[in-house]
């Protein structure tokens, strides 16, 4: 049912899919920029399970899903998984629910970290691998919250990081409508950080998260006038290979 999304009425473009094949099977951690809802972690179940298939860069085929990965867990708010019956059924399937301890229900609250959520992180490590979305919020460029650095330098996984990208100008807030069509949609798999887990402090963990996924405030800056042009150049050029 979500296969078109990102190839069909959108074109996925990937890099670095590779080195999903090289990771263990069980504690993996992936952090990304955050657009959407539910398509961007739907994308990475795709991506995903179309490398590990043998597919680079591709999710061309959908036949990868036939024998799926399904201990991939990601990391979502309470009140955004028990808001509908599709929600719901998407906690079922994998989420790790967990209560936001900056925002609850629109407005700003300061509560601290439940250990019960802290420890379902941990299982979901053991079990297999877990995405998260450190700035908890689809808007870009917020601070990255240090729960996600506690949770690396107490529990040692491999981060990998993401870099996302169209999301939000092809669907909806909630990634479940396509709002738009011909989109060029991207992600990026990068290599695994290198950390040191016993030695690196909680804030230069949070500064290695905000350059990994692209959102460290130097990120923010004035692109001349021929890198969007170039830029445009490019988006209409894949959109029209994504027609041929």
């Amino acid at each position: 049912m979500t296969h078109r999304r990102y190839r069909g009425f959108n074109e996925l473009q990937i890099d670095g899919s590779e080195i999903i094949r090289s990771l263990p099977e069980t504690n993996v951690l992936f952090i990304s920029n955050h657009q959407t809802y539910f398509a961007d972690v739907v994308a990475m179940f795709h991506v995903f399970n179309a490398s590990l298939s043998q597919r680079d860069d591709n999710i061309k085929n959908i036949g990868y899903l036939w024998n799926p990965k399904l201990n991939i867990y990601y990391v979502a708010a309470k009140e955004t998984m028990s808001a509908g019956l599709l929600p719901k059924i998407l906690a079922y399937v994998g989420s790790i629910s967990i209560e936001r301890t900056w925002r609850a229900e629109g407005q700003n609250v300061n509560r601290q970290v439940k250990m019960s959520d802290i420890t379902a992180i941990s299982k979901a490590l053991d079990d297999g691998w877990v995405i998260t979305f450190p700035q908890g919020t689809t808007t870009p460029f917020k601070p990255i919250r240090k729960g996600t650095a506690h949770i690396i330098k107490r529990y040692k996984p491999i981060v990998v990081p993401i870099v996302i990208d169209g999301f939000r100008r092809s669907f909806d807030k909630k990634g479940l409508r396509v709002k738009k069509k011909n989109i060029l949609q991207s992600m990026e798999i990068k290599a695994p950080l290198v950390i040191d887990y016993e030695n690196e402090s909680i804030d230069q963990i949070v500064e290695k998260i905000e350059y990994a996924i692209e959102q460290h405030p130097s990120f923010l800056k004035v692109i001349p006038q021929d890198e969007l042009m170039a830029e445009e150049d490019l988006h209409r050029l894949r959109k029209w290979k994504a027609k041929n």
